[in-house]
């Protein structure tokens, strides 16, 4: 698949700068997507002095961010975490996430776990408050205002055993799993206008502006029957990822195809990344996905056993859902079954992934997931017989989370894709300094571009390493050095 026969991975052309002539617009920084990365980018660079131009091809700010609930993965100390009483450092956050992430850019993780704790200020500086309380249950995010709870795999072997586990998923204030970011984003927006960032909504990047030897000098831009230019030291893209462009969904991360849905907003097109391609930006981990479809809460379930096909255990069920979700779709045909007792299924509350049926027997639930015949009494009788001690030689489930799944009648949950409600988004994007710098292919930067969030690679590149709130943690924390980056070169550039 090629540029030609798909439409969805055309690069834009690139405008020379001398198109800037003749009295365009000026600006010292022009960031372009008003999710959390650009707005924390955009008050960065006007709280430094810049004169910023912040464009939103939406009527409204806030981008795919402000669907999510509310996770800022943030830890070295915070506020919420001393409060609560878990003892964390910034050198066990860089241990640990250097442990989960399969190929990790050590100095970008050790620069966001040294500022984590500046961050956790920052972002409350804006005009709320981390609840400092803790919610110690298994959840996709606190069903409450808790401000703090395990998002990751920190608890789970072998990082526990690697790094002292310490929960970093601080939640906003708000409960459920619908508003939490859009109040962040709200109050982004309010500390924006007053910072004198001029927003235009409606309006979208739709080409970068260069000079010949490549260094990008501003963009293009359209609303709606209008079009013009505008010239800027600095162009930051956040403009998200890439998970509603079919085509290079089809290109790059073909498992989010098909069976899945995608969780993105309508502008996560790509467009952002393919505009740094335009000025030769090279792009990383590109193939890595999120794919998930939880099965808890309630908590309860985390007790019981996941087989496949075969009858067959094949992952600790306490990972965090994200991880379980890997090891099943690499199964043969990604087919997989959650078994819990009578005593632990309790009430399911988030039904991605249905109750198949119940049995009496466990031959009976044997031969009503056609299993092998034979294969899942003593699967389930080993799993039982060390769980009554606490033990799970085979996989190691941390104890919490063991329990024997003996009182029947059971119930199975089917977790296999195509049945269970799997969903999806990108992880790729452009390769980036810690700075935000846009990396060319052979390691130079393209001058005077920068890009953060979804549409850069940053640290949330792993898909069964990833923990909830990472995308808001470090699309705000990279967001903010980029902004404040493109400032310093726009005072640069004008000495």
């Amino acid at each position: 698949m090629d540029a030609h026969s798909a439409p969805g991975l055309a690069v834009p052309e690139v405008i020379p700068a001398s198109d800037l002539a003749g009295g365009a617009e000026r600006f010292d920084v022009v960031v372009v997507g008003f999710g959390i990365a650009g707005g924390c980018a955009a008050l960065e660079a006007a709280r430094s002095g810049a004169r910023v131009l912040l464009l939103e091809r939406a009527a409204v700010h806030g981008g795919t961010s402000s669907m999510s609930g509310g996770h800022f993965y943030l830890g070295g100390g915070t506020a919420v975490q001393v409060a609560t009483g878990h003892d964390d450092t910034v050198e066990a956050m860089v241990r640990y996430l250097m442990a989960s992430t399969k190929d990790p850019d050590e100095e970008k993780i050790r620069a966001y776990c040294e500022g984590s704790v500046e961050q956790f200020q920052w972002l409350e500086a804006l005009g709320f408050e981390f609840e400092r309380s803790y919610f110690p249950g298994k959840a996709v995010i606190q069903p409450g205002t808790e401000g703090l709870m395990f998002t990751g795999n920190e608890k789970v072997w072998p990082f526990r055993d690697e790094v002292r586990p310490a929960p970093r998923g601080h939640k906003v204030p708000v409960p459920g799993d619908t508003e939490g970011t859009k109040v962040v984003m709200d109050l982004l927006r309010d500390r924006i206008e007053e910072a004198g960032v001029e927003v235009r909504y409606e309006t979208g990047a739709t080409n970068l502006v260069a000079a010949e030897d490549g260094t990008v000098a501003g963009v293009a831009w359209r609303r709606f029957d209008r079009t013009g230019v505008v010239g800027a030291a600095g162009v930051v893209i956040a403009a998200g990822g890439f998970v509603m462009n079919a085509d290079m969904v089809a290109a790059y991360t073909p498992a989010l195809g098909g069976k899945l849905f995608t969780l993105g907003g309508s502008y996560d097109d790509g467009l952002g990344i393919r505009l740094g391609q335009s000025a030769g930006a090279a792009l990383e981990h590109m193939g890595e996905p999120f794919i998930t479809a939880p099965f808890y809460p309630p908590s309860s379930l985390v007790k019981g056993l996941i087989v496949n096909d075969r009858g067959e255990r094949f992952v600790a069920e306490d990972g965090y859902h994200a991880r379980t979700s890997y090891f099943v779709l690499r199964q043969p045909g990604a087919t997989a079954y959650l078994i819990a007792d009578s005593a632990h299924m309790g009430e399911q509350r988030m039904p991605l992934v249905p109750l198949k049926d119940g049995y009496e027997t466990i031959e009976e639930m044997e031969a009503g997931l056609k299993l092998p015949r034979g294969s899942l009494a003593p699967t389930m009788a080993r799993y039982n017989e060390h769980a009554a001690r606490g033990e799970d030689p085979d996989f190691h489930k941390h104890p919490d989370w063991l329990a024997p799944q003996t009182e029947g009648p059971w119930g199975v949950y089917d977790l296999s894709l195509g049945t269970a409600l799997y969903a999806g988004f990108t992880l790729g994007g452009m390769a980036t300094t810690v700075e935000g710098e846009v990396r060319r292919a052979d390691g130079s930067v393209v001058p005077g571009l920068y890009a953060a969030g979804a549409c850069a690679s940053n640290i949330a590149q792993d898909g069964a390493g990833y923990c909830s709130g990472t995308q808001l943690g470090e699309g705000s924390f990279f967001g903010r050095r980029a902004g404040r980056a493109a400032a310093a070169r726009a005072r640069r550039t004008s000495r």
